[in-house]
């Protein structure tokens, strides 16, 4: 049986969001998850109820508006397989930029870095790392969010959570994000990407 790992974030339940949409909650069911990478934003109790329901082995980062939650870390390092995977809300980078999510990653020596607070899904590799933001769960809104933009119409979040499956030094990342369609019907789209660890030639020279 595989050891999938829940990467979610940015929930802001009640004050942004209702709830978790009911098309996720069906494939969260408890049992299926091992382990739960939560990136902060949680922001009510009954909300951390429901994660450690789905996976009892839960892990919490403290994010911008948990204010209520002060023991919190503000970054956790777990280790599965042959990766060291690094996670933390974001509000502590100064940007998103490539090259600072790369130091936060040298910084905590990981091979793979999950970061949130953007609201909006997003994995890349970069100098031989794995970079994912899982989005928001819930489609919250951010707090710059405005119906329009520049005169243009901006795009709404789009809800979206990921599961890792980690085998040695290879990773399967599933992305699983509430899509509509012309009419306005919602449907789950899934996306799959691969990363892989480089490692050293054996028996190459120091």
């Amino acid at each position: 049986m595989a050891f999938l790992i829940l990467v979610i974030g940015d929930l802001h339940i009640p004050d942004r969001a209702l709830d978790i949409p009911i098309k996720f909650k069906k494939l969260l069911a408890p049992g299926k998850i091992s382990q739960t990478l939560c990136l902060g934003n949680l922001t009510d109790k009954p909300t951390y109820e429901y994660l450690r329901s789905i996976a009892p082995d839960l892990k919490i980062v403290k994010g911008r508006f948990d204010v209520e939650a002060s023991s919190l870390p503000l970054t956790q390092v777990v280790t599965h397989g042959a990766l060291r995977v690094g996670f933390l809300e974001g509000f502590t980078l100064v940007s998103n930029e490539p090259d600072l999510l790369l130091a936060e990653a040298n910084r905590l020596d990981v091979d793979v870095l999950c970061w949130g607070g953007t609201h909006r899904f997003e994995c890349f590799e970069y100098m031989d790392k794995f970079f994912i933001n899982p989005g928001s769960v819930t489609g919250a809104f951010t707090a710059n969010w405005s119906p329009v933009v520049e005169g243009k119409e901006e795009e709404e979040v789009v809800p979206s959570f990921c599961l890792m499956d980690v085998q040695g030094i290879s990773l399967t990342l599933y992305v699983y994000q509430l899509r509509k369609d012309a009419n306005g019907a919602e449907n789950v789209a899934v996306e799959k990407v691969t990363y892989t660890k480089p490692v050293e030639p054996s028996g190459a020279s120091s």
